[in-house]
């Protein structure tokens, strides 16, 4: 999944609230060290299941989905802090070993 013009994701995420929909922005906040994207990476979460964008890729996006599936059940927004530890990331077959705080924030009409 790649990025996604900033433009297009404020017409996706006004297009599902038009619909009564709730969607998820998750926000890379800050990075440390190396680290798939940097700080203002932005990934939608939709209620359906769809998403657009790209906060990284592979287990940090797992994650943060995981997180985002919660935000949409809890309507509540946090900020998370994730770990890519050098041991993590090689078992994935990265080459990041950063840490990344996430806001994942709740547009919900």
């Amino acid at each position: 999944m790649g990025t996604v013009a900033q433009l297009d994701l404020y017409k996706l995420i006004n297009d599902a609230n038009a619909r009564g929909e709730c969607v998820v922005v998750a926000t890379v906040a800050r990075t440390r060290g190396s680290t798939p994207q940097q700080r203002g990476a932005k990934m939608l979460f939709f209620e359906n299941g769809e998403v657009a964008g790209t906060v990284g890729g592979g287990c940090i996006e797992a994650e943060v989905w995981a997180e985002a599936r919660e935000a949409i059940r809890s309507r509540h927004s946090a900020l998370h802090h994730f770990s890519l530890t050098a041991e993590e990331a090689s078992e994935e077959g990265m080459v990041c070993g950063g840490t990344m705080d996430i806001f994942i924030d709740v547009w919900a009409t």
